[in-house]
């Protein structure tokens, strides 16, 4: 078990883990230690703590020490070199018209390098930069490109809501920010009411953007038919922080209701016009009955004259039609079939004992 410690080198910047050792380290304590570009100054963020050195990939750099009264005129020392170096650079910039933008400069704890931070928007030829700034402060010297978000974060300032920069004060990783994030949060899309200091989208759109989405599930989209026990029309606009919608009703009214009155379209207890409808039409379906398939009446008999005798009718002469009819149909296939099996027999030499020839007298 080693103790652990977490240090920041920059406001709001990356932490990284160094072995405490035997040091009595405490939250925003200021201690020397050795990085891959140097000795560097950081500051403790969380105080050391016991974990399994086998937790880590690699073996942890050991803390040195704290800050002394040495390494406090050290630091004020960079720091006057830092100012020296800014303006120098800044003029030289001016004077070659070069197309980027200074935006600070850091110089290493031991002071074997000098750090230029800069934006362009595209590259950059700095040969001869680097070659005037060698020649006046003989140290190393590197440039280094940054993003219009990292440079906020160096400089830091003011946000529009009146606090200081997310990114220079908290914020420790940029997040992706896009415009769907503002649309679900209803915020009109003016860039400059949705941009921050570095002219992206603001970081802050990100925070709530979860809790609308949420919030959302619960409410139809504009534009829905929507409807409650009083009121149905359309969706206009909603408040997802209140619960609250306005409809437009079909006579161009607008009404406020709550989200938790809207009635479920779907339910049995509220049926459509269109079911109402369909259960019309089942109802009056058996009182319709096309004229092919009514009951045909049967003619009344005429009535008999006064003293006619009525003659006995012979039930044996009449056949109803639909016998005869029935007769003609069975007798019709008998035909047909006769037809087929004198063609049959003709076609295999046969002939009927009619037609047969005598036979001709044999040849004695």
């Amino acid at each position: 078990m080693i103790r652990v410690v977490s240090i920041q080198f920059n406001p709001a910047g990356k932490m990284y883990d160094f072995n405490a050792g035997a040091l009595d380290l405490k939250p925003g304590d200021r201690v020397v230690v050795e990085t891959e570009r140097g000795i560097s100054l950081g500051t403790i963020v969380t105080g050391p703590q016991e974990k399994d050195e086998t937790a880590f990939s690699h073996p942890l750099a050991p803390v040195q020490r704290l800050l002394g009264p040495e390494d406090e005129k050290t630091l004020a020392h960079h720091q006057r070199r830092e100012k020296e170096a800014y303006d120098f650079c800044l003029r030289r910039i001016k004077e070659r018209g070069m197309d980027m933008k200074l935006v600070r400069v850091e110089h290493l704890f031991d002071g074997s390098k000098a750090i230029f931070y800069f934006t362009a928007d595209g590259r950059v030829d700095f040969r001869e930069l680097v070659k005037d700034l060698a020649h006046t402060f003989h140290t190393r010297i590197e440039m280094r490109q940054i993003g219009v978000r990292d440079e906020a974060k160096m400089v830091g300032g003011l946000g529009i809501c009146g606090r200081e920069l997310c990114c220079a004060s908290f914020l420790r990783d940029f997040q992706p920010v896009s415009v769907k994030m503002a649309k679900e949060q209803n915020l009109a899309l003016n860039p400059s009411k949705i941009s921050g200091q570095c002219g992206r989208l603001l970081c802050c759109l990100d925070y709530e953007y979860e809790t609308y989405c949420d919030l959302r599930k619960n409410f139809p989209k504009c534009g829905k038919r929507a409807r409650t026990a009083q009121y149905n029309g359309t969706v206009e606009k909603m408040n997802l922080l209140t619960g609250e919608l306005i409809l437009r009703l079909e006579d161009g009214k607008q009404v406020s209701v709550k989200v938790k009155e809207l009635v479920d379209e779907n339910s049995p207890s509220s049926p459509q016009p269109e079911a109402i409808k369909e259960q019309e039409t089942v109802v009056q379906q058996p009182q319709r009955r096309p004229r092919e398939q009514q009951p045909q009446r049967r003619p009344r008999p005429a009535p008999a004259a006064a003293g006619a005798v009525s003659a006995p009718v012979d039930t044996s002469s009449t056949r109803p039609v639909a016998a005869e009819a029935g007769e003609t149909g069975t007798q019709q296939p008998k035909s047909d079939e006769k037809q087929k099996r004198k063609k049959r027999n003709r076609r295999h030499g046969h002939r009927k004992p009619s037609d047969q020839k005598p036979d001709r007298p044999s040849q004695e």
